[in-house]
């Protein structure tokens, strides 16, 4: 079964590598999203190559009991659809720290503080206008390991960036 992944996911990279597209070499925003509160991320976008790129987001998670900062960094392949459209996907994971509310009738997470480590997926869509704004909408999927984000949690952010 791996070896049939691996082979498929050549097979789908060699056949879109001709549809590549050149983005652009840097790209500084925001990404604004919902993953069990809203969550706000200042987002820098680097080029490695004519269609890969890494992405490092910052950002707070502001719950209904909790309050959290993250650092995710993410590789990305990026493919060009049509036009100023592109979707991209990649792979990543990252860092953070969470503080805890008072809950009501719960005295275990009071005032608690921890660290936490994640895993993420990407996958989404963009579009690159003629001036040098590229807007986004993403699907991210975070797998955490700890009490704070210990099973799969899904992230559908807004993303806007200024291109350089």
């Amino acid at each position: 079964m791996k070896k049939l992944f691996i082979a498929f996911v050549l097979i789908a990279g060699f056949s879109f590598s001709s549809q590549a597209q050149e983005i652009a070499d840097n790209a500084l925003g925001l990404r604004l999203g919902d993953n069990d509160g809203f969550g706000a991320e200042i987002s820098y976008q680097r080029a490695l190559g004519g269609n890969n790129r890494l992405e490092l987001d910052l950002g707070i998670n502001d719950g209904k009991y909790y309050d959290a900062f993250k650092l995710a960094a993410l590789y990305q392949w990026v493919w060009n659809i049509d036009g100023g459209f592109n979707w991209y996907a990649g792979v990543g994971g990252g860092l953070g720290s969470v503080s805890y509310d008072n809950r009501p009738n719960d005295n275990v997470y009071d005032g608690r503080s921890e660290f936490f480590a994640f895993g993420a997926g990407d996958i989404g869509i963009e579009y690159n206008f003629d001036i040098p704004l590229l807007i986004s909408l993403d699907f991210r999927p975070e797998i955490g390991f700890n009490d704070f984000n210990d099973d799969l949690g899904f992230d559908i952010a807004l993303g806007l960036r200024y291109q350089f």
